[in-house]
């Protein structure tokens, strides 16, 4: 019993300390404002509007509620720990030393020490949040995946990596939605555009910015040869209305093309592809999906804003890790995570040193030992 009180006490200090850090009272304001908007008479006047904010509270009243009830739970449970020490002796709660020495029922012990490791495993898992505290880090996110190098096996492997990477949003209690995906002509993903919505989406995903390198027998050749292939994750986070980059309308050079639909059922269907060009700094952003020309403008123009927004804060702060990810070719050389299948099975960061030897749970979303190392390195480097 001494010894799982002190984890108790270790436990709810440590969950306070990171409590402080996570501007809890500006989140619970935030859920309020939310609430108010959705309790507003037209709320579901425009219901596209309507369920963004329902999401974006449902998943930010779920963050708040977990930590508050993460240091309730361990109160209450420390609690209990010294009720049963009262109990025992008919004193109040002990010292360490006395309460070392007494004798308590197995089932007593057995049931507190099953509810403090379930208290320390949602701990664990949760606790490097307090590493994110970069601007933008507790900000929606938008990811792009392009193939690089390697033909069809590149293009399979951006497509291994946009399940990943949905997987792992998904773990995380994250909204995904796919914005663009074209396909490349035998299979797999020339580029995927995501849309991610949860609370730290943008710091939790920063570790993944760049070009990962896959190895492994080629199924997409009859020799099943040993292929090296590239794909290039892009991350930038969504900004708020008020954030977002001031330009002046008439610096876009807006195109917009009538495609017809692919076929069958869908012969009629018609769509627009949108390119919009930011002619001052050349940027660039197409959309092509199926939906009407508005929506794919609207699209293209929050992708727009949030890489012009990069830019800024990249020649205003000269820190350009902080805002994008170090944007490179994808190509040999320039990796920052290797995924090796054949001849051995191993995945490696190339900046941490984190490597597993099971590709195939990390394939499945489980990223959290790779971003939490990424995330300490990152603070310990300031």
């Amino acid at each position: 019993m001494n010894d799982l009180i002190k984890r108790l006490e270790s436990l709810k200090s440590e969950i306070l300390n990171l409590k402080s850090h996570l501007s809890l009272p500006q989140k619970e304001q935030k859920v309020l404002e939310l609430e108010e908007q959705m309790q507003g008479k037209d709320f579901w006047a425009d219901n596209e509007h309507a369920q963004k904010v329902s999401r974006d509270y449902n998943q930010l009243k779920k963050f708040v509620d977990f930590w508050h009830g993460l240091e309730k739970n361990a109160i209450e449970l420390l609690e209990l720990a010294n009720a049963n020490v009262v109990q025992a002796t008919g004193l109040p709660p002990l010292d360490n030393k006395q309460a070392s020495g007494l004798h308590y029922k197995d089932t007593e012990i057995d049931y507190l020490k099953s509810q403090v490791e379930n208290l320390e495993s949602q701990y664990q898992k949760n606790r490097f949040v307090a590493l994110l505290s970069k601007k933008y880090d507790d900000h929606n996110a938008i990811f792009s995946i392009h193939s690089g190098a390697g033909g069809v096996d590149a293009q399979d492997w951006a497509d291994m990596l946009l399940r990943m990477y949905l997987r792992y949003c998904e773990k995380k209690g994250f909204t995904t939605e796919v914005l663009e995906l074209s396909k490349g002509e035998q299979g797999g993903v020339k580029t995927a555009v995501v849309e991610v919505h949860g609370p730290y989406a943008y710091g939790l995903l920063k570790s993944e910015a760049g070009v990962h390198r896959l190895v492994r027998l080629s199924p997409f050749n009859p020799a099943h040869t040993r292929e090296t292939s590239f794909a290039l994750l892009e991350l930038l986070p969504l900004l708020e209305q008020d954030e977002e980059f001031k330009v002046d309308e008439k610096d876009l050079k807006i195109e917009a093309n009538t495609a017809s639909g692919h076929g069958g059922q869908s012969v009629n269907t018609t769509y627009s592809p949108i390119r919009i060009t930011h002619i001052p700094t050349g940027i660039k952003v197409s959309i092509q999906n199926e939906r009407s020309q508005h929506q794919n403008r609207e699209v293209a123009m929050k992708i727009l804003m949030s890489r012009l927004k990069a830019v800024e804060e990249e020649r205003q702060q000269k820190e350009k890790q902080e805002i994008r990810g170090e944007f490179k070719s994808a190509e040999w050389g320039n990796q920052i995570r290797s995924y090796v299948i054949h001849p051995y099975k191993m995945v490696k960061d190339h900046r941490t040193g984190m490597e597993t030897s099971d590709p195939e749970s990390v394939f499945n979303g489980e990223l959290d030992e790779f971003v939490e190392k990424y995330l300490e390195q990152a603070v310990s480097n300031k």
